[in-house]
């Protein structure tokens, strides 16, 4: 194919003697301090005071459940087998080779998210709703990291962007990678910084059902041109993904959220004194 593009990238950013970054460490660091930024941005836009300390004390928990679910979700959904890990226990923390799941990673944060707001006495919807306004460019962010990896790309393709990755073989790819960190990323931030532009603010829990829903239906219809992870192929008769049975319960959760906030029209300015 005369179209074709290489994928030549280096997945570490830099190394010193025995320590060496990678660029999706990197990532990850950078999308919190991003998200807590918008986090705190929108916030006084609303006419909050919410410190800057409470801020981060939220973002550190989230951060911290975000990466404990994530690699849960993935030993148990995506990984190699109880027996395995019991074989190989250092494999369970071993993230280097691989294995992060945004479904448990999501769970983890919003259990992270929950225990600061007890603990900081903050009304759990009115943050998580300005956690999700933030969160999309932390995931354009990892979802770029992927691509640099050269992990998690797509299925043939004659389109003229498609990429040749070492491990995919000869032959050129849908970047899902891409697709992904420009719909889940790009277009749901786009989309989230408009409705939290609006006067009155729409009602506490509308951001969260908005991420949800954006999220589950993008990684939906990706999971179409995404190569599934070899050990698990097509289930369910060869025609899904575990990505997508996964994403499925997200939509109708994320719609559930919408219309309860819509429905119980939660007051979005109370942020404070009820813990939930």
């Amino acid at each position: 194919m005369l179209n074709e593009l290489y994928h030549s990238l280096n997945p570490v950013a830099f190394s010193a003697g025995p320590i060496t970054i990678y660029w999706y460490g990197i990532a990850y660091i950078v999308g919190a301090i991003l998200t807590g930024v918008v986090m705190y941005r929108t916030q006084r836009r609303w006419g909050f005071n919410i410190t800057i300390d409470d801020l981060w004390t939220v973002v550190t928990c989230v951060v911290f459940g975000l990466l404990i679910g994530a690699r849960l979700f993935y030993l148990v959904f995506y990984g190699r087998g109880l027996d395995y890990y019991l074989a190989n226990p250092l494999e369970i923390i071993a993230v280097n080779h691989g294995g992060m799941s945004f479904h448990g990673g999501l769970v983890g944060g919003v259990v992270g998210g929950f225990i600061a707001c007890k603990l900081l006495n903050l009304s759990f919807w009115t943050v998580a709703d300005l956690a999700v306004i933030g969160a999309p460019l932390a995931l354009c962010l990892g979802r770029c990291a992927n691509f640099v990896n050269g992990e998690l790309w797509g299925k043939p393709t004659d389109l003229p962007w498609g990429v040749v990755f070492e491990t995919g073989g000869d032959v050129a790819r849908h970047p899902s990678q891409l697709y992904e960190a420009f719909l889940e990323g790009v277009v749901l931030f786009a989309v989230l910084q408009v409705f939290s532009r609006r006067k009155p603010i729409p009602p506490q829990g509308f951001f969260m059902g908005v991420f949800v829903t954006g999220y589950g239906i993008v990684r939906f219809l990706v999971e179409f041109v995404r190569v599934p992870d070899a050990q698990l192929g097509y289930i369910l008769g060869g025609v899904i993904t575990m990505g997508q049975i996964l994403s499925l319960p997200l939509i109708v959760i994320g719609i559930g959220i919408l219309v309860w906030s819509l429905h119980a029209k939660r007051p979005q300015r109370d942020y404070l004194g009820d813990g939930a």
